[in-house]
């Protein structure tokens, strides 16, 4: 009887592994009979004139297009730059006219199938880091004149692109079209509410479509499509992200942890110049800022903003009220506990005793939304590795935050973290040791994080 049951047990087990094969094989099947996305891969478009080309020079910089698709020290758009996402390393591709290795070859359907609705030239589904849900949202005209540009007036590299590093069976390319089928909507043009905001509008275009924020600041589900593509979707669009480790903060109006309590003039000149009187960029932010919006015109930047401010608060939190008793004690050397005598040694030069740094140099830690949110990893990933800011378009000097790693243990760096999240009215909770040695050994490369905006903290002038 045992040697019965035994080998009952082993001949269903090989029926399971047969009907799992014959499974796959369908899905992998339907896949090929059933590719969708929509468009005319065989579409063409008439010649372009020169303002159609300037105007898909513009385009591309709207859409970031470059800090993508540009490796560090390589060419313009000939892709190579590694992008960390959960199942490995995937890398942008050459997206330069080269007949042989980039883009040269695409007709305009097979572009705006790319762009929009994540096919390439082959049928097959792209990787979700090129993030045409987003562009799904951009007009028939910005994208026939992105086409005329690339194909017209950026120079063709010869530049293979690069394999992902991606392991087995994650590789595989064709459940990727499932992904698509379920989670990338379909080709329409923002919509916006009739207001008459001809700004309000615009800003919202660009937010959801070509500036593709929600890419990064709004949560993604463990599917790893985002939760929300539009303020119609709910309170999470924009409401803050994780990306390789960085925290990409809340663009609403919370007034702690978000925009709440920032203007429409301190967005438009962090976006302009990465850095306001109170506030600076770091991280991969600071890409964006090079490539893109330090290239916008001013009516852009301002719609931008514009639209940002019109979103209410995802959670309701009260205003960061400026304490000064830091401020009093270590002044006055008063310095007690661990985290607060390394922030003097190490820290204070910069971002000052008050904790509100210096204009347009060193951002202000005193109502900081990164310092105020529930995590810490990108204040714990800019004392390790620093930083330095992107050089905007009417501030050329660059200024940087020197790394850490070296100098401080992982119990120093979570004490003077958790002093400076709880100092001067800020409000975040502490950081761990075993939270910083997690995060020290990763590479110090990472999306898109803008670390801080210009919280009102209080009325009085900063002392020194």
């Amino acid at each position: 009887m045992n040697v019965v049951a035994r080998r009952r047990r082993g001949g269903g087990f090989l029926r399971a592994v047969v009907l799992l094969v014959v499974l796959v094989a369908l899905a992998w099947a339907a896949t090929l009979v059933f590719r969708g996305g929509g468009g005319d891969a065989s579409a063409t478009v008439p010649a372009p004139n020169d303002a159609l080309i300037r105007q898909g020079e513009y385009v591309a910089r709207l859409g970031d297009c470059g800090a993508c698709h540009t490796a560090p020290g390589g060419r313009p758009f000939a892709g190579g730059l590694p992008i960390a996402s959960p199942i490995g390393t995937i890398y942008s591709t050459n997206i330069t006219p080269d007949p042989t290795t980039g883009i040269g070859n695409y007709t305009y359907g097979q572009f705006e199938r790319a762009v929009r609705r994540g096919i390439n030239a082959s049928g097959h589904t792209l990787y979700p880091a090129m993030p045409y849900p987003s562009y799904a949202k951009v007009s028939d005209g910005d994208i026939q004149a992105l086409y005329a540009y690339f194909m017209h007036r950026v120079t063709p590299v010869e530049q293979v692109n690069q394999r992902v590093d991606i392991p087995w069976p994650l590789s595989m390319r064709w459940p990727l079209t499932y992904w698509r089928w379920m989670f990338a909507p379909k080709v329409s043009p923002v919509e916006t509410a009739a207001t008459g905001d001809a700004a309000l509008a615009r800003g919202q275009y660009l937010v959801e479509g070509l500036g593709h924020c929600g890419a990064c600041h709004t949560p993604r589900a463990f599917t790893l499509q985002e939760k929300a593509l539009s303020p119609a979707d709910g309170k999470g669009y924009l409401g803050g992200g994780v990306n390789d480790n960085w925290v990409a903060p809340s663009l609403r109006g919370e007034l702690a942890s978000g925009l709440g309590s920032v203007s429409e003039e301190d967005i438009i000149a962090l976006l302009k110049n990465g850095r306001s009187e109170r506030s600076a960029v770091f991280g991969g932010m600071a890409e964006v800022i090079e490539h893109s919006t330090s290239q916008m015109n001013d009516e852009d930047l301002a719609a931008i903003a514009h639209f940002i401010k019109s979103l209410p608060p995802a959670r309701e939190e009260s205003a960061i009220s400026y304490d000064p008793a830091t401020h009093t004690a270590l002044s006055g050397g008063k310095v007690s506990g661990v985290g607060a005598q390394l922030y003097v040694d190490n820290c204070a030069t910069c971002h000052r005793t008050d904790g509100r740094g210096y204009g347009q140099v060193f951002p202000a830690l005193a109502g900081n939304p990164v310092l105020n949110g529930t995590d810490s990893d990108s204040a714990i990933r800019l004392v390790l590795h620093g930083g330095t800011m992107p050089a905007g378009r009417e501030t050329p000097a660059q200024f940087s935050m020197p790394a850490f790693r070296e100098r401080l243990s992982d119990h120093e760096i979570a004490e003077v973290l958790t002093f400076a999240r709880s100092s001067w009215g800020n409000r975040g909770s502490a950081v761990k040791a075993p939270q910083v040695t997690r995060l020290r050994n990763l590479p110090p490369s990472g999306d898109p994080l803008m670390t801080g905006y210009d919280p009102r903290v209080g009325t009085e002038q900063p002392q020194p």
